[in-house]
């Protein structure tokens, strides 16, 4: 046996780095009981390691690769070419080439073979590769062989694998090649089997394409495929495709495209039979690898040989559960407005705080709602709460509820009640009874809320080591009765439910839309929207002194404040700053993650906010645009109650909508208050930690603060009480990070991994509306700003908005855009409740705005209506 090839009989499952992801793959089919591979051997790592190792062309262009970024596209394009160029001229090493001949003989140098790469790279569990090297079918004789091993290493510097190796992060020198000889066969018929739908992402549903010939014509795309798709072994599922080419291997080599006879064009390319026989090679193949496969397979003579198989990389995971029941689950991110994923320590922080059946998937959390979706009673509520927060998670429940096969009812259904449900169910339509209309109520839990948080300041600062943790836990049951204070949430819904009152009945008695977006500007209390004015008088002081206005366009880190001094004006800029911080620099983008960079932590983040408002905005905006705000809702209060008083019961109907606008303008300013209490513990706390990471960095037990970050609550604290640590987890959780960060996450998705969407139900729109919900009234035009990071955003005056979500942080922002649109959202969320407070029209839950809307393109916002019209 040489190191320099091996056959796949000859090949161990410890061989990754000597044969690649394709190559161990079929290695370990072909020994697999039942499953057919067609024979063959593989050129190592090793031989193209032996034959590029002395040549100094090939290191300096890749030394030059290296250097590039994937925005160099023309440069990676001509080193890549010269790369390619190299490698075809290098001679294969003696070694190789004697090894080669050897297995080249004993398989049967008479044969056709399929010459393959397999990099080291390729077909992992979270990155595939997929048709980023080359494949050539039907070699015939030795030297032909050689010439296309030469091509396949080329074929490890295309662009697309060059650049596919840069957004994953994998270093170019670290990635070798193999090269798979593989015995060809002529088949009947082959295609492609997936043992999770590649579309829903169900796990139960497995999909098979298949096409007449050889598969390379589904692959390129030349022909459609027949599609079978088998659940439970059986199949439930025949799309039969007009096939009306094929691709043949010729004897002498090469292939040929022949066209299909008419009346075989619309045939079923496999029976019944072979339909289901394939469906259990699939699966048994998946149950070896442990993970769902995209498998290459092809029938001959009845028999189905296997060509490839790989991890399918784009399904999103599964929440964890401890049964095998059927589940239900809801994003929580998409209701946060943080769909990014979490760090371990974050996460562990958000479990503890809530009392929710959570679950954890792809670094996000999401919500166990079954047992509320098999009560009538629980479902309703649910349904409708969802519906305000994100109308696509109602509509995909609803989808689940309809089809009666996945959610069992509860027996007995009428009279159960979800737990904890039962007074919030009899309680929501009349929350604005149960409580007293008086401003005061607020203020006082504002006040308890601020004193408990300069408390746990100051409680905090003596525990260290084990004493803290279990002072954190403690203090989180405190957070607890805070964030679910039954005065709370019953204020909180006393304004919803106003809000909703207003909208049905103005609507009803006078014809007008939303009419609760204009009343609900500029309330008191609100914590998020104060935060976006008080940033303005940070700018109004800062405007007085040049110095420290040049001085800020050039900062470059977050030492800035310390070097303000030396200015004329400086000792004023510290201190607005310091006061702002004080009381807003614990928020952040994605702050429901305790492990986020805060803005006390970064302050250089709000720089680029108050040189735009400097820019854009005159002094004393914040004033101004608190009072326009309050004068508007007050004249359309005046109009309304003025309109009604002319109907019949005119004056009682007047009455009762003064009541619901007094509860919208006392109360509805109070609903972000609770989340920024949460927040500023969350802050306390994680500095408390941070002490005690540079202890841990000190002593050696991990190497940087922020390693904490990657372990749990209870794992940190273990972690204190013992000083040692696996030196292996840290670094495997953050490459599991990087992988979450590159997924998707879905709004609802069940046990079975089915991705559910949700649409929207609208008519009579215009032909080329991009449809959302709207959330916020009124209609504006303006130019597109489409923003992915906060810290990026140039905004003009008059600018709309386009981003996938906001949280409070993004706020500031407000300040000088003209409307908003949103990929992720609801009508309560954080954009849409300021939005509506500084009187913008938005519309949120776009599905891909930022990639259907174009950064500069003129836009219409149709805040009323809930679609965008691109000009």
């Amino acid at each position: 046996m040489s190191s320099f090839v091996l056959s796949f009989q000859e090949m161990e499952k410890t061989q990754l780095l000597l044969v690649g992801g394709k190559g161990l793959h079929l290695g370990e089919l072909s020994k697999l009981e039942g499953i057919q591979v067609p024979e063959g051997f593989c050129v190592t790592t090793e031989g193209y390691q032996r034959a590029i190792e002395q040549n100094e062309t090939y290191h300096a262009l890749l030394d030059q690769l290296t250097m590039l970024k994937v925005q160099d596209r023309d440069q990676i394009a001509e080193i890549s070419r010269k790369i390619r160029q190299t490698l075809m001229e290098i001679e294969i090493p003696h070694e190789v080439k004697k090894a080669v001949t050897h297995y080249h003989l004993q398989f049967g140098k008479e044969h056709a073979y399929a010459v393959r790469s397999s990099a080291t790279a390729e077909d992992l569990s979270h990155a595939s590769f997929a048709g980023q090297q080359d494949t050539y079918l039907n070699i015939i004789g030795k030297e032909a062989i050689m010439q296309h091993i030469s091509k396949c290493w080329a074929s490890l510097f295309t662009d697309r694998a060059v650049i596919y190796r840069m957004h994953n992060g994998f270093d170019h020198s670290q990635v070798t090649i193999s090269v798979i000889i593989q015995r060809m066969v002529f088949p009947q018929a082959s295609g492609i089997l997936f043992t999770a739908d590649p579309i829903t992402s169900n796990r139960k549903l497995l999909s098979i394409d298949a096409g007449f010939g050889l598969g390379e014509a589904l692959i390129s795309g030349l022909v459609s495929a027949d599609c079978y798709q088998v659940k439970d072994g059986k199949i439930v599922e025949k799309r039969i495709a007009t096939k009306k080419l094929a691709i043949y291997g010729r004897k002498e080599g090469g292939t040929r495209t022949e066209t299909i006879d008419a009346d075989q064009q619309k045939t079923q390319t496999l029976t019944d039979q072979q339909i289901l026989q394939l469906a259990g090679i699939g699966r048994q193949i998946e149950a070896h690898f442990g993970c769902p496969q995209d498998i290459e397979w092809c029938l001959v003579d009845d028999t189905c040989y296997i060509l490839q198989s790989r991890p399918i990389t784009t399904l999103y995971p599964i929440p964890e559960a401890d049964d095998q029941e059927n589940h239900v689950y809801v994003s929580v991110g998409h209701q946060q407005m943080m769909t990014d994923p979490m760090k371990p320590l974050g996460l562990s922080f958000y479990l503890l705080t809530t009392p929710a059946p959570m679950r954890k998937a792809g670094g996000r959390l999401y919500v166990d709602v079954t047992q509320m979706l098999a009560s009538s009673v629980s479902r309703e509520t649910l349904l409708n709460t969802l519906g305000q927060s994100d109308p696509l998670i109602k509509d995909a429940l609803e989808t689940i509820i309809r089809r009666g096969d996945f959610i069992k009812s509860l027996p007995n259904d009428k009279s159960e009640q979800s737990p904890g449900k039962s007074n919030k169910d009899k309680s929501s339509a009349g929350f604005q009874d149960q409580i007293e209309n008086d401003p005061t109520i607020v203020s006082d839990l504002i006040k308890s809320t601020q004193i408990s948080i300069e408390e746990l300041k100051q409680n905090i600062q003596s525990k260290s080591g084990s004493d803290l943790f279990d002072f954190i836990r403690e203090d989180i049951q405190q957070l607890e009765k805070i964030l679910f204070d039954p005065k709370s949430l019953r204020i909180i819904m006393a304004a919803m439910n106003a809000s909703s009152w207003i909208n049905e009945n103005m609507n009803r008695w006078l014809g007008e839309k939303n009419a609760a977006d204009t009343l609900s500007q500029s309330v008191p209390n609100n914590i998020t929207s104060e935060m976006g004015l008080a940033l303005l008088d940070v700018a109004d002081v800062i405007r007085l002194y040049p110095e420290v206005m040049d001085y800020l366009q050039h900062v470059k880190d977050d030492n800035f404040l310390d070097e303000l001094v030396k200015f004329d004006g400086g000792q004023e800029t510290r201190a607005a700053f310091q006061d702002y911080l004080n009381k807003f620099g614990m928020r952040c983008t994605g702050e429901i993650d305790l492990t986020r960079t805060r803005w006390s932590e970064k302050p250089i983040t709000l720089i680029p906010m108050i040189l735009s408002n400097i820019k854009n905005l005159e002094p004393q905006a914040s004033i101004r645009k608190f009072e326009h705000g309050r004068q508007e809702a007050l004249k359309k209060e005046q109009a309304l109650l003025d309109r009604l008083k002319q109907l019949p019961d005119g004056e009682q109907k007047a009455e009762e909508t003064k009541r619901m606008i007094d509860l919208i303008r006392n109360f509805s300013g109070f609903r972000e208050y609770p989340k920024y209490g949460m927040i500023n513990r969350y802050f306390i706390y994680k500095l408390a930690l941070l002490k005690e990471a540079e202890k841990l960095v000190q002593l050696g037990v991990i190497q940087e603060k922020e390693d904490i970050y990657y372990l749990t609550f209870e794992e940190l604290h273990d972690l204190v009480r013992a000083n040692k640590l696996d030196d292996q987890i840290v670094s495997k959780r953050k490459n599991e990070y990087k992988l979450f960060e590159k997924l998707t996450p879905p709004r609802v998705i069940t046990s079975d991994g089915e991705i559910i969407v949700g649409k929207y139900k609208r008519e009579s729109l215009p032909a080329e509306a991009i449809v959302g919900l709207p959330v916020s009234s009124g209609v504006i035009e303006g130019r597109a700003r489409v923003i992915l990071n906060m810290e990026d955003a140039a905004l003009e005056e008059g600018d709309i908005l386009v981003t996938p979500f906001t949280d409070p942080s993004w706020t500031p922002l407000f300040i000088s855009i003209n409307g908003l649109v949103t990929e992720v959202g609801g009508l309560m969320t954080h954009g849409a409740v300021i939005a509506r407070e500084y009187g913008l029209p938005a519309v949120v839950g776009v599905e891909n705005a930022t990639k259907r809307i174009r950064d500069g393109q003129r836009i219409r916002v149709h805040g009323t209506e809930g679609y965008i019209e691109i000009l």
